[in-house]
């Protein structure tokens, strides 16, 4: 079996580093808007059932005037997987239930209705397989048809360097997978999901690693751009009352049926980093 920690290593640097990219840019967002809002960063460690160290990871959260509450989480988790759920893991088994992730989690929600709320992780996992993931869903109470073209292009550009069969695929599974079955109605505008994307060997960890990089990347320009064009529109009351009842459909989505959560959660992870994606304020009629 590859022994792949090296490569874990390399993928957690790189998560780390569009972890301070990222929450740079979005201080900076604030800055502009005359707040001195920033990240506070609380790290925390993983127990292994039988008390032995699993990893940990670093939970940062800022609110400020512009992003009213905005979580991004970098983590690196080692252990086993618990008897039945190893089942349910690409590469895991209740013979092998070992299992490596590091990967980064960030979710925004805007104080302005009119500025979109967004999703992005990536991550990089090995069982008895090694395999990267990821995307990111544009997610808008109030949707706009220039914002949603724009991410989409962004992502499309990503893929498009990599593979041109990507976009269509990731775009679908996204399309697919952040849809809400009981309420019969997409969670946002969309954007681009891939998980299991495997590493046979050295050369196809680095083309996958590669692709991610470039999916962080494509977050990390587009996604500002739409906030400064939005964060300063007027916005009714009614406005602000429509977003935080379309916030309630996005915390029954995570709640429900995010595998990030019920991954986080079955893995023992830090429950305030994977309840970090639930609004500050919501509503249901």
């Amino acid at each position: 079996m590859t022994d792949w920690s090296a490569q874990t290593q390399l993928a957690r640097d790189w998560f780390e580093t569009l972890r301070d990219q990222i929450c740079a840019a979005f201080e900076a967002i604030e800055r502009e808007a005359g707040s001195d809002a920033s990240f506070e960063y609380i790290s925390w460690n993983r127990e292994t059932d039988d008390g032995a160290e699993g990893g940990g990871g670093v939970r940062g959260v800022m609110k400020g005037k512009v992003f009213e509450k905005v979580g991004v989480n970098v983590s690196t988790v080692s252990g086993d997987f618990a008897p039945g759920f190893a089942q349910t893991i690409n590469g895991a088994s209740e013979d092998s239930p070992g299992f490596t992730a590091t990967g980064i989690s960030l979710v925004a929600h805007m104080a302005n209705p009119h500025v979109p709320a967004v999703h992005m992780n990536t991550r990089f996992l090995t069982t008895s397989k090694a395999w990267f993931g990821g995307g990111a869903d544009l997610n808008p109470p109030i949707p706009y048809e220039e914002d949603t073209e724009q991410f989409h292009a962004a992502f499309r550009a990503a893929c498009m360097g990599h593979n041109p069969t990507y976009y269509e695929k990731f775009r679908k599974w996204a399309d697919d997978y952040f849809f809400i079955p009981h309420r019969g109605v997409a969670r946002g505008v969309g954007g681009i999901f891939y998980d299991h994307l495997e590493c046979a060997d050295l050369a196809q960890f680095e083309r996958n690693f590669a692709f991610t990089r470039d999916v962080g990347s494509a977050f990390l320009d587009v996604f500002p751009k739409i906030v400064r064009r939005r964060m300063g529109q007027e916005f009714t009351p009614e406005e602000k009352a429509a977003q935080k009842e379309w916030r309630g459909r996005y915390v029954e989505f995570n709640l429900v049926y995010d595998r990030g959560t019920l991954f986080g959660l079955k893995t023992g992870g830090n429950i305030d980093a994977i309840l970090m994606s639930l609004p500050p304020e919501v509503t249901w009629s």
